[in-house]
């Protein structure tokens, strides 16, 4: 597939310094501060390949070259050059970065029309080699020649047009527009340009299709009587979107509520576990307890017994003559304080004894009380184990209550989702026939239902996986499927047109179709130019919870999805592996690792940072 690459864009004069920015051949980003030229030089790309505008900033006032530098598919340099609101481009087989003096190889007029002979778009695409397709104009059947704008409105996505409610294929609102954006959308998913209509067949053709026509309405008759209900492939989609949303809400209802099931168990599970402990430890604890009450008994009848031991002695032993009652000797061998020496010595064995024991007592009692503590203790958080598992227990059986009728549901909604899905299969064959019969029959005859540039639903399908692979890669939340709707010429996402979501998504969805338009072209094989470029692609992604100072007027709370720093990584890291040339134009810094694989480029008042696009600061118009 032929390619073109983006090599630099320079702004040059005689009296000026020269603005310029280069691209890199993969991914390129262009961030920093608002008010810097990044949207001017997202614009400026779209205007020197063939734009018919560009509002110049005051800062662009003094130039008077603009330099786009391209690189052909086999490597060949090649400069345009455009004067400020002028329609002529000069072309140069070089790359030129200065201020150009010398003649072009040959001029080119910047916009194509039906007389023209020598056009930007027709120079261009015929190196693509696209150059000998046509798109159809009007239901009537005239056509025109592609034109290199029919493919960059495609690519190149300023930031107005990222965010604006009209469908990302149409160049505008008119009747023949979207037709012509029609045919545009056929040629790019299918390969099939449009012919002139002719005068039909003659009537022996006829006559030879008629049989072969005839036994086509018959098989076509056959299977529509097998559908099992009279919708259309409209009705059928958008009811298999409405059963689609219905299965995956009871989906989730039942994750939810199984989790919690789950959640429960376990919780009882670790509160019986532990309630076991709780009981083993009571008996532990309850058991010291006792013992050490028994203990403190008989510390207390010790100290009784050696009180009265005292007493008794004093009253046995002291006033009594005759032989000692301590140690036996007679009145004669008695010393004159043997009485004395002995008393003193039972008295102080006895209050040894004493202090000993009660300070046993005294060790004894803090280790009861803390013991009886923490019976209590125990004692609590066993009645609080059981009320919790009797709670668990009832919150178990509310769960399997509620999980059995939501089972049943499901199901029901699955059978009636297979009985829709095999009414499609029979309306994707009969439009097959139907399809074929048309092209027998050499007039176009198509159902009424659908639009004059139908895409088969193959060619169709294949680009939905390629969108939806983008949006999961981006790690987007909320969007169960998107696709692109031939017959509201829109992209449709959630079960929800993106016209009719905020700012926000539709930014994102723009994004998404524009980089998986660009691989579905290459890896098919399609006229595309093979670059991408995006300006505020995810900056204006916000959800009411993370951005309290939203555009209230555009996006209702809760009309985007949540916006996080996901989102937003995923989405650079997966322009880091497109195979072809993008350039991503936005206010916040890519991540680390993106900076350090892509060519980058910061505008901002930082140290290092490059004034803007410009080299003096601008003080007119915002480009955030």
């Amino acid at each position: 597939m032929a390619d073109l690459r983006l090599t630099h864009l320079t702004y040059a004069s005689a009296i000026k310094p020269l603005a310029t920015v280069d691209f890199g051949p993969s991914l390129t980003v262009v961030y920093g501060a608002s008010d810097t030229g990044k949207s001017f030089v997202a614009e400026s790309i779209e205007y020197m390949l063939g734009g018919s505008k560009l509002d110049l900033v005051s800062e662009a006032k003094g130039y008077s070259q603009i330099l786009l530098g391209l690189e052909l598919d086999d490597g060949t340099p090649l400069t345009l050059l455009r004067v400020p609101d002028s329609n002529t481009i000069h072309v140069h087989w070089a790359d030129l970065r200065e201020l150009v003096t010398r003649p072009s190889d040959f001029d080119v007029t910047a916009k194509h029309t039906a007389r023209s002979k020598n056009s930007l778009s027709q120079f261009l695409l015929g190196h693509l080699g696209w150059n000998d397709l046509r798109i159809r104009t009007n239901d009537a059947g005239a056509t025109r020649e592609l034109r290199l704008s029919d493919l960059m409105h495609l690519s190149v996505v300023p930031e107005n047009r990222m965010v604006d409610k009209r469908s990302p294929v149409l160049q505008s609102s008119s009747a023949n527009g979207k037709t012509a954006a029609a045919s545009i959308m056929r040629l790019l998913l299918t390969g099939e340009g449009d012919v002139e209509v002719n005068t039909g067949m003659n009537p022996g053709q006829r006559r030879v299709n008629k049989g072969q026509i005839s036994l086509l309405d018959r098989i076509i008759v056959d299977l529509q009587n097998k559908l099992s209900t009279s919708e259309n492939v409209q009705e059928l989609r958008d009811r298999h979107r409405r059963l689609q949303t219905a299965i995956d809400g009871y989906s989730r209802a039942v994750e939810t509520i199984t989790q919690q099931h789950l959640n429960s168990v376990a919780e009882r599970m670790s509160i019986t576990e532990e309630l076991a402990e709780v009981e083993v430890r009571l008996a532990e604890v309850g058991d010291l307890v006792s013992r050490f009450a028994l203990l403190e008994e008989q510390y207390r009848s010790d100290i009784d017994r050696l009180v009265m031991v005292t007493e008794a002695g004093n009253l046995l032993g002291f006033f009594k003559v005759g032989t000692c009652v301590f140690c036996g000797a007679e009145p004669e061998h008695q010393h004159p304080d043997h009485s004395e020496r002995e008393t003193t010595q039972l008295h102080l064995a006895v209050e040894i004894e004493v202090a000993k024991t009660t300070s046993l007592l005294d060790d004894l009692l803090p280790t009861m009380r803390d013991l009886r503590s923490q019976l209590e203790e125990l004692s609590s958080r066993r009645n609080e184990l059981k009320a919790s598992a009797a709670r668990l227990e009832a919150d178990i059986s509310v769960t399997r209550g509620r999980l059995a009728p939501l089972r049943e549901d499901m199901d029901q909604h699955l059978e009636v989702r297979s009985a829709i899905e095999r009414d499609l299969d029979l309306h994707q064959r009969i439009e097959e026939l139907e399809e074929r019969r048309s092209q027998l029959d050499g007039a176009a005859a198509t159902p009424t239902h659908r639009p004059a540039d139908y895409i088969p639903n193959g060619a169709l399908s294949a680009f939905d996986e390629i969108l939806q692979q983008t949006l999961e890669a981006w790690k987007v939340p909320s969007v169960e499927y998107a696709e692109y709707d031939q017959y509201q010429m829109e992209i449709r996402a959630g079960n929800r047109l993106r016209a009719s979501r905020g700012k926000g998504v539709r930014s994102v969805l723009h994004s998404a179709f524009t980089t998986a338009l660009a691989h579905y072209c290459r890896e098919h094989g399609r006229p595309h130019p093979g670059l991408v470029v995006l300006d505020s692609p995810v900056v204006t992604y916000r959800g009411p919870h993370n951005d309290p100072q939203g555009d209230a007027q555009d996006d209702a709370p809760g009309d985007d999805v949540p916006m996080t720093s996901t989102v937003v990584d995923h989405f650079y890291r997966n322009m880091l592996t497109f195979p072809g040339q993008v350039i991503i134009f936005e206010n916040p810094d890519p991540p680390r690792d993106v900076i350090a694989q892509a060519s980058t480029h910061r505008f901002g008042l930082q140290e290092g940072d490059r004034p803007g696009f410009f080299p003096a600061r601008r003080e007119g118009r915002s480009n955030p």
